[in-house]
């Protein structure tokens, strides 16, 4: 490790400052008292994250780098993914500093909180940042303009940013090793799971290979305390496997059961859960793992007036909210218990920011009102997140029309689980994405009575760009067919839906 004590008046010059660690790595230097210059091949205009410099009185060199960059550095820092065969690489005639010396020279020195799952982790970080801005408590932030930024090593620089506390949301690609490295590089103290369901199992082949991955939060954050949504199985089964030892506090709703469904435990059997939302609900195995007595509870739940009451170890609270969902009832519960133990605010400060919370972008989102139809977009991309959204849907306002833009991280098989979803819970359904397409040409194939339900003329040949499913025109058509028919709601559900909602304003 190279160490940077004493190096206060030294340079350090960022190759690759329009990336988002380059961009991250300037920030933190600079919020540590050093000089630093920053140099990119990209010309301004093009630099995704420069309005996240302003401010910094960093020197920038966009386009061609020019000599005065090494000749001004006293250390280089490039990006982990330069070549060493490059042109720019064979230029550098300085000390290199690291991604990971970075790592290993700055610590946090900061409370850190991690928030995963695998739905409503936006929701609940971002809620609970605006319970800590709130009561005066300033959250770090990587400010990467429309960047989610829960992966790779993005959480664990943000981490190291200017801030009282860190409240980071931990992501993952389904790769083994990404939650342990993001876990124990943010040096993190505690953290709360929203919930585990099938997601990137293309990726890894199994639900308990991208469950395990999930696990490693568990593992990382042992002997610590972590909160946890005690009605989800493999999240009770994990904590089993990995003998948690820690401070653990569960949550749940009080809810009668929707429907019953399998889901495979971490002994191997398959068992049944009676559903609250997808994957979570009352469930026993025999090998020990079932429901347990929640340490907080929500009952009471009115979906209409947004409210519901919380039992916790010790007080009854009145809970105000200003979302929509059942699965949102889980979300604002997990951030109360956050709320209280890790940021150590009293109940009524909290429920005050709660009450004015409106929602995260593209999650349930009203974007616009054409005749006497409105139109929601929300980012749900993998089958529980699906099921879980369009069941509020038709809880809360009735028949709608779906417009499917996912193309699914698992394949085929989560398309088709996508589909009957929708196919379950919304009157008609328009496939926009071209995997959404494809099943849906199967569907009609196999059973014909299906064209009364969904509106489908082709399959278009649209190539999947990372989780994006369609294209803007696609989109756009998709919601334009969903106009025609008889309902006054039209959900479009999918990345490609909240991408491009401004397709709305073209029609």
């Amino acid at each position: 490790m190279k160490e940077v004590k004493n190096m206060t008046k030294k340079t350090f010059g960022i190759i690759g400052v329009c990336g988002a660690n380059g961009n991250l790595i300037a920030r933190i230097l600079k919020e540590r008292g050093y000089n630093v210059m920053g140099t990119d091949l990209s010309p301004i205009e093009k630099c995704r994250f420069s309005k996240s410099l302003e401010g910094y009185d960093i020197e920038l060199f966009y386009g061609e780098t020019p000599d005065e960059f090494f000749q001004k550095a006293d250390y280089i820092v490039p990006p982990a993914s330069l070549s060493k065969k490059s042109a720019i690489f064979k230029k550098i005639d300085k000390s290199l500093f690291e991604l990971d010396d970075v790592i290993d020279n700055f610590h946090t020195e900061k409370p850190v909180f991690g928030i995963t799952g695998t739905n409503g982790k936006t929701t609940t970080t971002t809620l609970l940042k605006k319970i800590a801005y709130d009561n005066g408590i300033e959250p770090t932030e990587h400010n990467l303009e429309k960047m989610q930024g829960n992966a790779e090593y993005i959480p664990i620089l943000q981490s190291r940013l200017h801030g009282d506390v860190a409240i980071l949301e931990v992501g993952t690609f389904g790769v083994p090793g990404t939650v342990k490295r993001i876990v124990d590089n943010a040096e993190m103290q505690a953290g709360l799971i929203t919930n585990i369901t099938p997601d990137h199992l293309d990726c890894l082949g199994s639900f308990m290979d991208y469950a395990h991955v999930k696990g490693e939060f568990i593992e990382e954050l042992n002997g610590k305390k972590l909160i946890v949504n005690g009605q989800d199985p493999t999240i009770m089964g994990l904590l089993r496997e990995y003998d948690f030892d820690g401070d653990l506090i569960t949550f749940g709703i009080d809810w009668m059961p929707e429907s019953v469904n399998t889901k495979e435990c971490v002994c191997g059997r398959e068992i049944k859960v009676k559903e609250i939302i997808s994957g979570c609900g009352y469930y026993f195995c025999p090998c020990g793992i079932t429901t347990p007595q929640v340490d907080y509870i929500a009952t009471n739940i009115d979906l209409k007036n947004r409210r519901f009451d919380l039992h916790t170890p010790d007080e009854k609270l009145d809970v105000q909210m200003a979302i929509d969902g059942l699965h949102n009832v889980y979300n604002v519960t997990g951030v109360i218990i956050a709320a209280h133990e890790f940021l150590e605010l009293p109940y009524d400060k909290i429920l005050e920011s709660v009450a004015t919370f409106t929602g995260v972008e593209g999650r349930m989102e009203k974007v616009a009102e054409i005749g006497s139809k409105d139109i929601y977009v929300d980012y749900a991309h993998n089958p529980a997140g699906v099921q879980t959204v369009l069941n509020q849907f038709e809880k809360l306002f009735g028949d709608f029309t779906c417009v499917i833009t996912v193309s699914s991280e698992s394949g085929y098989d989560g398309d088709l689980a996508i589909f009957n979803n929708a196919l379950e819970y919304a009157k008609y359904v328009v496939p926009a994405s071209a995997a959404s397409q494809k099943v849906a040409h199967e569907l009609i194939q196999e059973d014909s009575s299906l064209t009364e339900k969904i509106l489908f003329d082709h399959v278009d040949d649209f190539v999947k760009k990372g989780t994006l499913g369609a294209s803007y025109d696609e989109v756009k058509e998709g919601i334009e067919k969903a106009l025609t028919t008889d309902c006054g709601l039209v959900v479009a559900i999918g990345e490609a839906a909240t991408k491009f909602k401004s397709c709305v304003d073209d029609l």
